[in-house]
């Protein structure tokens, strides 16, 4: 069959192209709801390093999204169960090195064709079915809670036992979702948000407490999360290490494209423990829907994100919802996906 596929040629330039779609055992997927993020932003807007677009475009992007059962071979989903899609393809086992960071593994949107496109073949162990009831809008970023999850798992297998405090950097998206997370999996923990806007920290009704990073020194954490990245990951993870606590961990979440110094003197004179986490694996997603189904107040909090949803159907359209996520302060802009 033919499948209709929207590739970023250049930025800000997509165009579709026809595909054979080999139907075989795969499922295949229509996309219905597709969430945009920051490394969707990077490639559109060409902010990667060139050698990074040479090597990557033409591409579909996007790999948060959920979408309707096509066709399944392999009679595990119903036609039309709702599905959320993974971008993370293993293409081999590793006894020490999990999914998401063997080298080896493709992941829809970065190296791959993402998901925006008119269906989308997977292995049935790619998608997973999602609650009846849940709002398409707020399961189209899965894939960032998913990430979320990954980190505040490796957190709880790694870390030492003194868990009072915990501090999440960040006042965006990610640490939104780390510090909620956080909360329900951690609930006997204290978690501070700290972050530069006082409009956005408004939004984090959830945790214990928030703290502009100018007053960050009158406090100390026991462990942090650095959900900052971009140009103000220095800042943050320099004012991590001097208010954590001796042999605290560093969970770094937080994407840049510059380098980033390290006071190592303080890292080696505290004993600190920096752990990087990147995208997720199966098991994260599921954990994730599970906790959809045992707190479903989990929908209330994922709505403060949804800064708009746009109908997509023209290639015009596709471009007016990426220029719209350039713009806006705070939240995801999903795309209602019918292209």
């Amino acid at each position: 069959m033919l499948n209709r596929v929207y590739r970023l040629v250049s930025p800000r330039q997509f165009e579709p192209v026809e595909v054979e779609m080999t139907l075989g055992d795969q499922v295949i997927v229509r996309p219905t709801y597709l969430s945009l993020c920051n490394a969707d932003l990077r490639y559109y807007t060409g902010s990667r390093a060139p050698e990074v677009l040479a090597s990557k475009l033409p591409m579909a992007l996007v790999h948060e999204g959920v979408g309707e059962v096509l066709f399944d071979p392999t009679n595990t989903f119903s036609s039309g169960e709702l599905v959320v899609m993974l971008p993370n393809q293993a293409n081999e086992e590793n006894a020490h090195v999990a999914e998401n960071y063997l080298r080896t593994s493709s992941f829809c949107g970065s190296g791959t064709d993402g998901f925006m496109q008119e269906y989308v073949s997977l292995p049935k162990e790619r998608v997973i079915a999602l609650p009846a009831d849940i709002a398409p809008e707020c399961a189209a970023f899965t894939e960032l809670l998913s990430v979320a999850h990954q980190a505040i798992a490796r957190f709880q297998a790694t870390a030492h036992g003194c868990r009072e405090t915990l501090g999440v950097w960040g006042d965006g998206n990610v640490g939104y979702l780390v510090s909620l997370l956080l909360k329900i999996m951690m609930p006997n923990s204290r978690v501070i948000v700290f972050g530069k806007n006082p409009a956005k920290l408004a939004d984090f009704t959830f945790v214990d407490d928030v703290c502009l990073v100018a007053n960050a020194h009158n406090l100390s954490v026991d462990h942090a999360f650095e959900c900052v990245g971009g140009s103000g990951a220095a800042d943050a993870i320099d004012q991590i290490i001097d208010v954590i606590e001796p042999e605290g961990t560093v969970s770094l979440l937080g994407v840049t494209e510059q380098y980033v110094p390290i006071n190592t003197r303080m890292v080696l004179e505290k004993g600190l423990r920096l752990v990087g986490n990147s995208r997720s694996a199966r098991e994260d997603f599921m954990a994730v829907i599970d906790l959809y189904r045992k707190h479903p107040e989990v929908m209330d909090y994922l709505r403060v994100l949804v800064y708009d949803v746009v109908p997509v159907q023209t290639v015009r359209q596709m471009s007016d919802a990426f220029e719209l996520d350039i713009r806006k302060p705070m939240g995801k802009v999903v795309m209602a996906w019918n292209a």
